[in-house]
């Protein structure tokens, strides 16, 4: 294995973020931040603990996914896209690198960036909340296989993309979303038993509700479920990777 190689995109990649910082850390946990002030502070002081859980704390692992995945899509898609963009992908082409090496790069440092996030907005979350951590391996487990999982997602949308529309075309349209409506502020068994069954047809679900076990010991589906749904998306989004660069789609003239 290359590690030289993986090394040198992976650190050109995080020295992206830190010349970006604002946009890339600090942006999203003001974004999150805020949504801590009116859902947590504001409004959930006036509602029913759920489960046993202040609606405050309730929230921080779904806010915390909400902000994971969308940020694990955008630097991996971005990271990519620009390579393409501006033609410098072939030379890495071209470069005595393997797929697997070009992908670890690349995805490696989207999912360190997401994972860098989400334990900054942990850590914020605290200053609007108390909340504890029942299970932190799992937390550790699940905040890096999402993060790993998605930003392979995001690689994808990054070759599939032609435009810079395209780009925010599925995390605006398709997954932000499915975030919402997957659990982030409100447990599923709060709806009505037919829009229950309808909403586990939305993969974000298995996601927070995995996630917020960590945390506090109870999920609207079970931890094993959530387990294995996040394995077959990852194993989907490494099966796509891997026809990218058997066939070239979108990387070789």
């Amino acid at each position: 294995m290359n590690l030289r190689a993986v090394r040198a995109i992976y650190e050109f990649e995080m020295a992206r973020t830190f010349r970006t910082l604002m946009q890339s850390i600090l942006s999203p946990v003001l974004s999150t931040s805020l949504y801590f002030v009116v859902f947590g502070s504001a409004i959930g002081t006036h509602m029913h603990a759920i489960d046993g859980v202040s609606y405050g704390a309730f929230i921080v692992p779904g806010l915390t996914m909400l902000a994971i995945l969308g940020q694990s899509i955008s630097n991996a898609s971005f990271g990519i896209y620009m390579p393409r963009f501006s033609g410098t992908i072939y030379e890495v082409l071209s470069a005595p690198i393997s797929a697997f090496e070009i992908v670890a790069g690349y995805v490696g440092a989207a999912a360190t960036k997401s994972v860098m996030l989400g334990v900054i907005i942990l850590v914020t979350a605290r200053l609007f909340v108390p909340f504890g951590v029942q299970h932190p391996a799992w937390m550790v487990a699940f905040l890096v296989l999402t993060s790993v999982t998605f930003s392979l997602f995001g690689f994808v949308i990054g070759v599939w993309a032609d435009s810079f529309e395209k780009l925010q075309l599925i995390p605006l349209l398709v997954v932000t979303p499915l975030t919402f409506l997957g659990g982030s502020f409100y447990s599923i068994h709060m709806l009505p038993p037919v829009w229950q069954k309808i909403t586990l047809f939305n993969p974000v679900v298995y996601l927070v509700s995995g996630f917020r076990w960590s945390f506090y010991g109870q999920s609207d589906v079970g931890v094993e479920l959530s387990l294995a749904m996040t394995f077959v998306f990852l194993v989907l989004c490494l099966l796509a990777v891997r026809w990218i660069f058997k066939t070239g789609y979108r990387l070789k003239p």
